[in-house]
């Protein structure tokens, strides 16, 4: 059974930082290029960022460019986002999810996906 768990999610001022993790589990967890996505109350869920197999290649959505960090240790299964210099408009719920194809994957290309943890930024 696979699961993906994220962690890290909380209430922070803007202008701080949170570092989120997502424990994979039920899978082989080098072969799946991962990916967080983040979704706020009544907003379609949007990508964030991606790193492929080997951790080699990371993608990041503009709104987070230079702010944002993924990583991922596969050793220990589990991937990370750091997250730095937070605005309000990061307010969401984070979710990790895997998939065996690309880091460029579209959301409905990724196999396995996390419940998410939420993430507050407040002014």
């Amino acid at each position: 059974q696979v699961q993906l768990v994220e962690s890290g999610g909380g209430l922070v001022q803007a202008g701080g930082s949170l570092k989120l993790s997502c424990a994979a589990s039920g899978l082989t967890f080098r072969v799946y290029n991962m990916g967080w996505f983040r979704q706020a109350p009544g907003k379609e869920r949007q990508f964030v960022a991606a790193i492929s197999r080997t951790g080699g290649t990371t993608t990041y959505a503009d709104s987070v460019k230079g702010r944002f960090t993924v990583s991922r240790d596969n050793a220990e299964s589990t991937m990370y986002l750091e997250m730095n210099s937070l605005k309000v408009e990061d307010t969401a719920v984070y979710s990790c999810a895997a998939n065996r194809f690309t880091i460029q994957a579209t959301q409905d290309d990724y196999d396995y996906w996390g419940q998410g943890t939420q993430v507050t930024v407040s002014s």
